[in-house]
């Protein structure tokens, strides 16, 4: 079951659902939630030949920006990794989907984070973002960039989620090669 906003309020003020800062009026929509860009960026430089995905040497070489107010440039074709200023708690029972604003879309601006948050995270949103255009679009911190919508699962989890991303702050690069197999 998708939730609604009377839902989201009620469960934002009984504090089963944590999302901090968030201005109600503005960023409650009838079945979601806006979340904002926050103000730092990483961008893999033209220095790195290749992703190995089993190597941790590639993040700790990503370039980490910090954008103004004045904006921040996405090339044509360039892929970065972004975040919310919002930083979000789901219950063991709530799982969130996040999507990209249908406007930005429309200007061929892509925005996941892998589309999926899992019940039990915690943490600010790492957001992918990449330029299908041909011209450079420029975007601000703080406007209104992604939103979430939740579902309700049937009951909570069995093993919520507990991963790697847990607690994360800000823009996080890739910890796949924390990964068992």
């Amino acid at each position: 079951m998708i939730l609604n906003d009377k839902t989201i309020r009620n469960l934002l003020h009984k504090r089963e659902l944590i999302i901090e800062p968030i201005d109600e009026e503005l960023q409650i929509q009838p079945s979601s939630v806006d979340l904002r860009l926050g103000y730092d960026f990483l961008v893999y430089p033209d220095t790195i030949d290749l992703i190995d995905v089993k190597e941790p040497y590639f993040h700790q070489h990503m370039q980490t920006i910090e954008a103004t107010d004045e904006g921040f440039i996405i090339k044509p074709k360039q892929f970065i990794l972004a975040t919310t200023i919002e930083y979000i708690k789901l219950p063991d029972y709530l799982t969130a989907f996040v999507e990209g604003r249908s406007s930005l879309g429309r200007l061929g601006l892509f925005i996941e984070n892998a589309g999926w948050v899992d019940a039990g995270f915690e943490g600010n949103i790492t957001l992918e973002f990449y330029n299908a255009n041909s011209r450079p679009i420029k975007i601000y911190p703080q406007m209104r960039i992604c939103q979430l919508v939740f579902a309700q699962m049937t009951e909570k989890a069995e093993r919520p989620y507990r991963g790697k991303y847990q607690g994360q702050r800000g823009t996080t690069a890739s910890k796949i090669f924390l990964d068992k197999k």
